[in-house]
């Protein structure tokens, strides 16, 4: 099973439109996850027309329309793998027991909020993702997103993509 992670899509504020690369990551994708703050419904809409399954979460920068549509917090089983999504996780220091504490029944948590790539495994076997952002690196070099491949009830090979430099 193939995931697309992605995370603080900030659309139309921080960007107009998604890149292409991510859109065709989406197209190839079994299951999109989207950590929050979207800011529009009409990037929830297009994700919801494109992907063959959706998981996804509100943010701090989204509003009451995405807010009566998503929950603060998701859960799935997908193939075995139990997979949590949440936008906050609060600071860094800590963050790996703060989360296993608050999660204890989940295999992977994918996060977002920071737009800084994230990727360890707590004391205790949860595995930590953020995604970053494909449309706002902040004072990351790259804007970026993730892929993972998910069998058997395992998370498998997770890869980060860097996204070229937006024009204009």
């Amino acid at each position: 099973m193939r995931l697309l992670l992605t995370s603080d899509t900030h659309l139309p504020v921080r960007a107009k439109v998604l890149p292409e690369e991510l859109l065709a990551g989406i197209d190839r994708a079994d299951v999109v996850i989207h950590a929050g703050d979207w800011v529009d419904s009409a990037t929830l809409e297009l994700l919801e027309a494109r992907a063959r399954r959706l998981v996804g979460v509100y943010g701090n920068n989204d509003g009451a329309d995405l807010r009566a549509r998503l929950p603060e917090v998701a859960r799935v089983e997908l193939e075995g793998l139990r997979l949590g999504v949440v936008h906050e996780t609060g600071p860094t220091r800590g963050r790996e027991q703060r989360c296993a504490e608050r999660f204890p029944d989940l295999d992977v948590l994918v996060f977002g909020h920071s737009h800084i790539p994230w990727d360890t495994t707590a004391e205790g076997g949860l595995r930590l993702l953020n995604p970053g952002s494909p449309t706002d690196r902040r004072r990351q070099p790259y804007c970026t997103y993730m892929t993972a491949e998910v069998g058997a009830g395992a998370l498998g090979e997770v890869r980060l993509h860097r996204l070229p430099s937006r024009r204009g």
